[in-house]
């Protein structure tokens, strides 16, 4: 019955909402309540997550954080110190630290229920993507997944054909579960806020669900993710002997971190975790320099909000150079090394 009749004040607000009026906007802001879900990994917050919380200010109304895990007091304190955040909620419980949805989503519902959010906003990253369409499903609503940009409460931007086409949402759910792209949203300053910190509504559910391990490859290069410089490697360079031989000296020249086609992760030449496109990671760094890449659309969809894109290619054609702001034609196994040697000269 609540949800019914926020639902319901919504509609009114919208009929009698129009552009040129702000103190109706202003009055539809007061009744919006957003929930960021914020990732943390042992016992650090991840800093990406924060788009989340950009996302939601959009909305203009109140924004909440939530986090949940063992320890996690410290992240609470973290999270309370984001610029935006008006209030952080966090859950003190060890089933969360590794965010499997079979118990995490329960609780994120219990907690939306008891707050009556309107809109709740995470990051389309792996933790986002797992969590939010159970969420979105016990509460049987529909998820609109890797926003873009938003354009009013009910109404967001999404690509869609691996970014050939950009597709207007207007959802009339009563809660609106969201994804935002992290290269879409700057990721809100960590410093400048100073959010109350409120225990959250644990549920306690139990689960068959068990964490065994994982494996993740480590690295102290900049992460691909956040990266302000990207080298990224293709199949163009033949092998995974060649890929380590060239692409991680340049990238240490650049202080880059490194990314691959999947052309490249397919034929073993890099880990895929370093994957960029489609079916891999999205970035958008200052400078993203490619080599041996054709420009495939897949690879494109994860890469083409780059501020600048430079490529090298033996072949002219490649449809890469159709994107590139600088383009160099010829051998990489020539190009790279002797780019490599100057920015080492410098």
């Amino acid at each position: 019955m609540l949800f019914a009749t926020r639902a319901s004040v919504f509609r009114q607000a919208q009929y009698y909402l129009r552009p040129s009026n702000r103190q109706q906007q202003s009055a539809l802001a007061r009744l919006l309540s957003s929930l960021a879900v914020l990732e943390q990994r042992e016992g650090k917050l991840q800093h990406g997550s924060l788009s989340a919380v950009t996302a939601a200010q959009k909305l203009g109304g109140s924004v909440t954080g939530l986090v949940a895990g063992s320890g996690i007091k410290g992240v609470a304190e973290e999270a309370a110190k984001v610029k935006g955040i008006d209030k952080v909620i966090m859950i003190e419980n060890g089933s969360y630290d590794k965010g499997l949805p079979e118990n995490y989503a329960p609780l994120l519902v219990e907690n939306i229920k008891k707050e009556d959010f309107t809109h709740v906003f995470a990051g389309h990253s792996a933790f986002g993507k797992n969590l939010m369409p159970r969420v979105a499903a016990l509460l049987d609503v529909q998820q609109v997944s890797d926003v873009t940009a938003i354009e009013s409460e009910d109404t967001f931007v999404r690509p869609i054909y691996a970014g050939n086409a950009i597709l207007t949402v207007q959802s009339s759910d009563k809660i609106k579960i969201i994804t935002v792209r992290g290269t879409a949203f700057a990721a809100a300053e960590a410093e400048g806020g100073s959010a109350e910190i409120v225990e959250g509504v644990d549920p306690k559910v139990e689960i068959k669900t068990e964490w065994i391990s994982e494996d993740l490859a480590k690295s102290d290069r900049p992460d691909l993710a956040t990266a302000s410089k990207v080298v990224s490697g293709g199949r163009g360079l033949k092998s995974k002997e060649q890929f380590d031989k060239i692409i991680p000296p340049l990238a240490d020249a650049l202080g880059a971190a490194i990314g691959a086609s999947r052309a490249a992760v397919d034929s073993g030449f890099a880990d895929n975790s370093l994957q960029v496109g489609q079916t891999g990671k999205n970035v958008a760094p200052q400078l993203y320099l490619c080599a041996g890449i054709s420009g495939a659309i897949q690879h494109l969809a994860g890469m083409k909000d780059s501020k600048v894109i430079a490529a090298i290619n033996k072949d002219a054609d490649a449809p890469i150079f159709q994107v590139a702001d600088v383009g160099l034609v010829g051998d990489l196994f020539d190009k790279v090394p002797e780019l490599t040697e100057k920015l080492k000269q410098q």
